[in-house]
């Protein structure tokens, strides 16, 4: 029975991962107009690996296995299709390669080489983040096309109503349909622009996942390992691997070499303090140094670099007494010249309660821009009761009340819960 299971989640697994693959070479076939053609060879491949693969056992070679049933399947539509007027391959430059009879095969075998494989992914996370489209759109376009959830974990995964989801994806498609677009690279002055878009997608969609919006799963661990293939697939590419994609990456490397750490074996949260070290991934920090490295081969500083640069202090420190405070103050300082914001400031004074007097610290949140913002959230009444605790109890106690009335996380919650048993 474990054995089945086991064999079930392989499966699965191997699934999500190629799903994103096998759409992107079936998009540059059939154009962004057909994304729904595309998605049914998808999931007649996936049925047909279903039924071969339970009888048979899986293949030596999976992923060349649904390659050749999606190039079969995608080839048949084409015949079928060749005479309608309901389907226009868009991409002129396989048009009529893929309509001859000579070169027809030679050229739908080239499409499935693992090198243009990954391009075509790159050329379809360009397309799901077109600016003409909304931010949550281009994430759920990502979760569905490249990463290869259903609508419903969709709508789990980000708490959202299924019919929310199903919109989302409908307009989407409705824009493609319009536009009868090929997923493309931008052209050189657009590349930048657009590449910031897509970074921006990804690492919302790392956030989810390292900081699960669900209430039954705190970590999120298939999200994250979709975000940072995808990122990866940035760094990789010579026309993409700029000093940005790399600081994200290497970011994302600092936050999941301490995903093990984070909850408990029964699911709580644990607090940076009080995370077993010895569980972090060295491997993943070393490599997340290494991108960091590559990110600052160019006169380039991105509120990314900065990000990474603080993560990395914490992975660096062998315990929460070595963490060097001081430069990680310096850090958020540069952030918030760059990008002003409620949440950097914040984080900035938690950082700075490690090296300043808890008087000082209160009389500068007080006088903060910030401080009607701070109010709505449960971090600052949280970080207020720690100021608190030595020398107004009472009034901590207060500060963490109200925390746990504004804190929608019930694994946070639970967190702030037990902070005040403590009390």
């Amino acid at each position: 029975m474990h054995q089945a299971h086991h064999s079930t989640q392989l499966i699965d697994d191997l699934f999500r991962h190629e799903s994103g693959k096998i759409r992107a070479v079936l998009t540059k076939i059939f154009g962004m107009a057909n994304i729904d053609l595309a998605e049914d060879v998808v999931q007649d491949t996936f049925s047909r690996a279903l039924q071969n693969w339970s009888l048979n056992g899986i293949p030596e070679n999976p992923s060349a296995w649904l390659y050749a049933v999606a190039k079969n399947r995608a080839t048949d539509q084409l015949r079928k299709k060749r005479f309608t007027s309901d389907i226009d391959i868009t991409d002129s430059s396989n048009k009529k390669l893929l309509e001859s009879g000579y070169t027809a095969e030679y050229t739908m075998d080239k499409l499935w080489e693992e090198d243009d494989i990954e391009d075509n992914l790159l050329r379809m996370m360009f397309a799901c983040c077109i600016p003409d489209i909304a931010v949550e759109s281009q994430i759920t376009l990502i979760l569905k096309t490249l990463c290869g959830f259903s609508t419903a974990e969709i709508a789990y995964g980000l708490m959202v109503k299924e019919q929310t989801i199903s919109k989302r994806l409908y307009r989407a498609k409705e824009y493609f349909r319009r536009h009868n677009s090929s997923p493309t690279f931008p052209e050189n002055e657009n590349l930048i622009p657009r590449l910031n878009g897509v970074l921006t997608s990804i690492y919302l969609l790392f956030n989810e996942g390292y900081q699960s919006s669900t209430n039954e799963l705190p970590i999120r661990k298939d999200l994250l390992n979709q975000a940072m293939y995808l990122c990866k697939l940035l760094s990789d590419n010579e026309r993409t691997s700029i000093p940005s994609v790399n600081a994200v990456l290497a970011l994302m490397c600092f936050h999941a070499a301490r995903i093990d750490s984070r909850t408990d074996d029964e699911g709580n949260a644990v607090l940076l303090a009080d995370q077993d070290r010895n569980t972090w991934n060295w491997e993943l920090i070393t490599k997340g140094n290494e991108y960091l490295t590559r990110a600052t081969t160019r006169n380039s500083l991105t509120l990314y670099h900065l990000e990474a640069a603080i993560a990395y202090e914490h992975c660096i420190a062998r315990r929460i007494e070595d963490t060097n405070w001081a430069q990680i103050v310096t850090y958020y300082d540069w952030a918030l010249k760059l990008q002003p914001s409620a949440t950097l400031a914040l984080n900035r004074y938690i950082a700075l309660s490690q090296v300043e007097d808890e008087t000082s610290i209160r009389s500068q949140l007080e006088d903060s821009v910030y401080r009607d913002e701070w109010e709505r959230h449960h971090v600052f009444h949280s970080f207020l009761s720690d100021l608190n605790k030595k020398g107004n109890k009472g009034e901590a106690i207060k500060n963490l009340t109200t925390a746990i009335e504004l804190c929608k996380n019930e694994h946070e919650k639970k967190l702030l819960e037990r902070k005040l048993t403590e009390l």
